[in-house]
């Protein structure tokens, strides 16, 4: 099992990051450029609208499933055509209390056509998580990476077209950016569904039947409940921030917008990794496997890229914000990628931690963390982002996450009696002060700052080995191995 989680980890790893990377970068943030942080940061502030509701569009369907069919693949076959068809029901829900709470926050008009829009990715997102789901359940992980950037790939065609043909270009518009969204989720939906097709080993029914969705809405509810906490603190600060900072609230979001979406490149690493757990651990409950082993190997890649991300994020902050955007660059925007980047460990420890206990059927418990951690970061939200705009926003995030990391730490190690081993903790701690001496060290030089974060680089993928959480024979040992899917 570790084999194997290490071997398609890499995989999924390097085709998403390659993907998406071009996507964030060269898509993404040229479209910023091109619409300006205003109508950007208005249309990033429905986009995080629509996903702090985006449970009405999953309602939890997507955890539950991947968990059951990864237990029993056969169960596809019964759960399939009741989600899909919730799923449709959910949509229509999820479009009408969106609106109303967009007009009760006093978005009107053009706002309201954009977010309709919005809305629209949203629902195809979801639906096309939900196929992915019962792909990775089915232990298909390639597969899954694959259809994980099918619509990214779609999106950096069209919107790469529109960004460069010159009869487009000068005239782009955020509502060319978003309609060409909406296409590329469409047919991307249409590949995840035929693949499943061929993939599922029953065969898959549309029957509706309304007891069978009433079962799995009562099963669901409790997975609903904990990503809508989830979805709150960790989506509300574009909105906050735009309702919350007066006459400047677009721009201010548009800046939040440009270094946050460097924690979402960021994330990727651990969305994909937590994809591809949820299963893995499911499976390994169901039969009463020891977890020890995967926990240790899952923190020991993830935590030690996650920390060199968050202290290159602190030495070259204003360096890469400078350098991605140019003149439309604030003099905040270091600041506020250093601090939103010094929460990547956190995240990446509660991807690992808290989709154990999701496995688990720990999620009582789980929505109780995200119920106390809603509270916390909104008052946070609330008095930070009135003090100091988007930068109390990511200190704000900052705390929120560290203190959601401690906690599903502390509640998996109670609940699986994980061992205390405190060399490996000292372990990491060892690695992150001597990346950070090096930090130093490199910084001082009279060299350009790219040739500083290069030998620092260099140095981390040094000791990553050095210190034992990457080894030579591993490598060999998979390179050596035929993958398989």
């Amino acid at each position: 099992m570790r084999q194997q989680l290490v071997k398609n980890l890499v995989f999924v790893l390097v085709v998403n990051l390659f993907v998406k990377a071009i996507w964030i970068f060269f898509i993404d943030r040229n479209v910023q450029i091109r619409v300006g942080n205003d109508n950007y940061g208005a249309f990033q502030a429905l986009f995080n609208l629509g996903l702090i509701f985006q449970i009405l569009l999953d309602f939890g369907l997507t955890q539950y499933n991947s968990k059951e069919v990864a237990t029993d693949s056969k169960r596809i076959r019964v759960l399939f055509s009741s989600m899909f068809w919730t799923k449709i029901i959910l949509i229509s829900v999820y479009t009408t209390i969106v609106l109303a709470v967009a007009l009760a926050l006093g978005y009107r008009a053009a706002q309201i056509y954009l977010l309709l829009a919005v809305l629209a990715i949203q629902a195809l997102n979801a639906m096309m998580v939900f196929l992915r789901s019962n792909v990775a359940a089915l232990h298909h992980f390639r597969t899954d990476g694959v259809l994980a950037v099918i619509d990214r790939v779609l999106m950096i065609l069209l919107c790469g077209a529109l960004l460069v043909l010159p009869q487009f270009a000068n005239d782009f518009k955020i509502e060319w950016f978003v309609w060409s969204q909406i296409f590329c989720y469409f047919l991307a939906v249409l590949i995840a569904f035929f693949v499943l097709l061929r993939l599922t080993p029953v065969p898959i029914h549309f029957s509706i039947r309304p007891k069978m969705i009433q079962k799995v809405l009562k099963h669901s509810a409790p997975y609903a409940l904990l990503i809508f906490l989830m979805s709150i603190y960790m989506r509300a600060d574009a909105v906050m921030i735009e309702r919350l900072c007066g006459d400047e609230g677009k721009m201010q979001a548009g800046i939040y917008a440009s270094a946050f979406r460097l924690l979402d490149v960021a994330n990727i690493l651990g969305v994909m990794f937590a994809g591809m757990l949820l299963p893995i651990f499911a499976r390994m409950i169901a039969k009463n496997e020891s977890i020890n082993l995967t926990i240790r190997t899952s923190v020991n890649i993830m935590m030690p890229i996650s920390f060199v991300v968050a202290i290159v994020a602190l030495f070259f902050g204003k360096d890469i914000m400078y350098l991605l955007y140019h003149k439309a660059s604030s003099p905040n925007d270091g600041l506020i990628f250093g601090l939103l980047m010094c929460s990547f460990p956190a995240f990446c420890i509660m991807y690992i931690y808290s989709t154990l206990l999701t496995a688990n059927g720990s999620i009582r418990l789980l929505n109780k963390i995200s119920l106390f951690i809603v509270l916390l970061n909104l008052t946070l939200h609330w008095i930070l982002i009135q003090q100091m705009q988007a930068v109390g926003a990511a200190i704000s995030v900052l705390i929120t996450e560290w203190v959601v990391a401690a906690l599903v730490i502390f509640f998996a190690h109670r609940t699986f009696h994980l061992p205390h081993n405190i060399n490996w903790l000292a372990t990491h701690l060892g690695f992150v002060l001597c990346i950070v001496a090096i930090a130093f060290g490199i910084i001082v030089l009279p060299i350009s700052w790219a040739l500083q974060l290069s030998m620092l680089v260099l140095a981390s993928l040094f000791l990553l080995f050095v210190f034992r959480f990457w080894t030579i024979n591993s490598f060999k040992e998979l390179l050596s191995k035929k993958q398989s899917d």
